[in-house]
């Protein structure tokens, strides 16, 4: 099993979830908005697919992580969710630059995550029901 893996299993186990640390969103060019957004939904799906294998297999789990893609004018975005919960990263493009926000239960934050680190922290907090 991965760390993360291991990570799924204590949490399911009982042990505490932290909350994802973020910072506020800013106007970035497109080209590192678009190059960022790559990075984390690349990092998310990985990070779906280790969970998946541990809750596929566990009693204390109720269901899997699900991992939708979102297309459309002006917008990079995918959505993570679990049973009732629901976390969106999006990145609006507006002209020349773009700007990364974190949707969270459908309420829109002025938020980003902190780092590619944080998604990891933001699907474990999912599976808690943070």
């Amino acid at each position: 099993m991965t760390p993360f893996m291991h990570q799924v299993q204590e949490l399911l186990d009982g042990a505490p979830a932290s909350s994802p640390q973020t910072l506020p969103s800013e106007e970035v060019t497109v080209a590192h908005a678009a190059d960022t957004q790559v990075i984390i939904r690349s990092l998310a799906e990985q990070l779906v697919s280790e969970a998946n294998a541990v809750l596929a297999g566990s009693d204390e789990a109720v269901g899997v992580l699900g991992l939708t893609d979102e297309t459309g004018t002006g917008a990079l975005a995918f959505t993570l969710d679990y049973a009732d919960r629901t976390a969106r990263i999006e990145t609006v493009v507006s002209g020349h630059t773009a700007t990364a926000q974190l949707v969270v239960r459908g309420v829109p934050t002025s938020r980003r995550l902190a780092g590619e680190d944080e998604m990891a922290a933001l699907v474990l907090e999912l599976i808690a029901g943070n």
